[in-house]
C-alpha cells in the first residue's frame, strides 16, 4: 500500500511516517517501479506499536531501542517492562511534585483571598507571594 493508505490505515500523516522512516523506526520502504513507498501490514503493526507506545508516555529514542531489540530476533518484553517501571517511578514523582505545587499555589491563593490589595506593599512587588 502507499503511504497515504498506510497513513490513514493507522491515523497517522504522511509527513509523520516519513519522518519515522527517516529517524530509523521504520525500515526503509520497499519502492515500486513508479519510486512510490510500498508498505505492507509489517509497517502498520509496527507504527500502531509505535502509537501506543507514545500513547504510554515512551520517548522516540525509547520506542527506538525496543524496535532495535526485536530487529535482532530478540523479544523485548523484559526491556519494556524494565521501561514501563521506570517510566511510573518517573510519573509518580512528578504527580507528587505537581501535587506539592499545587498545595503551595493553594496557599499563596488563600492568602490574596483574604488579604486587601489596596494595602499591597509596593517594596515586596507583591505580597500574595
Amino acid at each position: 500500500m502507499r503511504i497515504g493508505e498506510a497513513a490513514a490505515a493507522v491515523g497517522m500523516t504522511t509527513k509523520t511516517i516519513r519522518f519515522y522512516e527517516d529517524r530509523g523506526l521504520l525500515p526503509s520502504a520497499r519502492r515500486s517501479t513508479n519510486g512510490y513507498r510500498d508498505y505492507g501490514q509489517d509497517t502498520l503493526t509496527r507504527l500502531e506499536f509505535i502509537r501506543r507506545s507514545q500513547i504510554a508516555g515512551l520517548t522516540l529514542a525509547q520506542i527506538q531501542d525496543i524496535l532495535r531489540i526485536r530487529d535482532n530476533g530478540f523479544a523485548p518484553c523484559t526491556h519494556v517492562r524494565d521501561v514501563l517501571d521506570k517510566q511510573l517511578k518517573d510519573l509518580d514523582r512528578k504527580i507528587e511534585d505537581l501535587l506539592a505545587l499545587r498545595a503551595t499555589v493553594a496557599e499563596h491563593y488563600a492568602t490574596s483571598e483574604a488579604a486587601d490589595p489596596s494595602y499591597c506593599d509596593a517594596e515586596l512587588i507583591c505580597s500574595y507571594i
